[in-house]
């Protein structure tokens, strides 16, 4: 216990982050003392039992049925619908159609949460602060660029759909997480990266993406990408379209967090979806939805992104993520 204690101190980098994972340390040891006295003299029958349970090929693919969001779902985390006047073309959700601009340079990109954080009741009311640098809500921001950048959702052109296929002979249509990049261009959002991870962990498909526009801002801080990634790059959005086209078909299984933004960036119409953040939902609901980060550290016992952010260190974190889930759900259902 005092060594798995030292290893949690030692990898965490804050108080939050330490407690979670050492609590779920703790049940952990708990949990295998309790099994191990108890089924001493079953190790063979619990060997057979795990080898029946490996989740793979169609077995994974008929579980996560159970996971695919729904149609409300699909409206409620503004999934992109097509336009059924305009092919090609998408919809937006009434509650998307308000100006999405974010003045403060430093709160551009806060991932999946709001743009600023509650920290408590001050005089007269509560106080609010912005997540990136906890600066008070009103203070100048904590970086400057050029131009002004936004996460506008104006560019609704150019959307592709997966396609209906013929199911294999195993009827596995595939299971993939999916993990997206982007920066911010003269049209707003615009891919950079995307990586595809399959359910062994085995990254599938990886690539920098060319945007159509200049880029204004790389947005390094929250993707990773330097303007050297993309110096040499040739390949562009539609060389992206035609490899996951190829690769997926609309009743393929695609994991990501938050995989409404990748779905944007993708320019992409898929329905066959499991979205960690639903699958992992926030105690206080939507709008709020936990961190990747947060997410892994309390279910997985690791930490990512510490040192910075890594696109198929995401995509294999969402598919770990996924897997651990349906088990620890077929745990409960003996």
């Amino acid at each position: 216990a005092k060594i798995e204690e030292k290893a949690v101190y030692e990898c965490c980098s804050s108080r939050n982050m330490y407690v979670n994972i050492a609590r779920n340390t703790l049940k952990k040891l708990r949990d295998r003392d309790v099994s191990g006295s108890s089924n001493s003299n079953k190790t063979t029958g619990l060997k057979k039992n795990e080898k029946k349970n490996v989740l793979t090929g169609i077995i994974l693919y008929r579980h996560l049925k159970d996971y695919l969001l729904t149609e409300e779902q699909f409206h409620e985390n503004n999934y992109p619908q097509p336009n059924p006047d305009k092919p090609g073309n998408i919809l937006l959700n009434p509650g998307m159609t308000k100006t999405l601009v974010n003045d403060r340079k430093c709160s551009v990109n806060t991932g999946s949460q709001p743009p600023f954080l509650i920290t408590g009741e001050v005089l007269g009311g509560s106080e609010r602060r912005y997540r990136c640098c906890e600066g008070v809500l009103g203070s100048p921001g904590c970086q400057v660029a050029k131009l002004h950048v936004h996460d506008q959702k104006e560019n609704l052109e150019g959307f592709v759909k997966t396609f209906v296929k013929f199911p294999p002979h195993s009827g596995n249509h595939g299971v993939f997480a999916v993990n997206c990049e982007v920066c911010y261009t003269a049209k707003g959002l615009e891919l950079t990266q995307v990586t595809v991870v399959d359910p062994s962990l085995q990254v599938v498909y990886d690539t920098f993406v060319k945007p159509d526009e200049e880029v204004i801002d790389y947005n390094t801080r929250f993707s990773g990408a330097v303007e050297d990634d993309l110096k040499d790059t040739k390949t562009s959005i539609r060389d992206v379209h035609a490899t996951l086209l190829n690769l997926f078909s609309a009743d393929t299984v695609l994991i990501g967090h938050s995989f409404e933004r990748s779905l944007y960036a993708l320019k992409l119409i898929h329905t066959s979806v499991v979205d960690t953040t639903v699958m992992f939902p926030h105690r206080l609901g939507l709008p709020h939805k936990r961190s990747l980060k947060s997410l892994v550290a309390d279910y997985l016992r690791r930490i990512i992104q510490d040192d910075g952010h890594d696109s198929s260190e995401n995509a294999i974190a969402c598919m770990d993520l996924v897997l651990w889930k349906v088990k620890d759900d077929l745990k409960g259902k003996k």
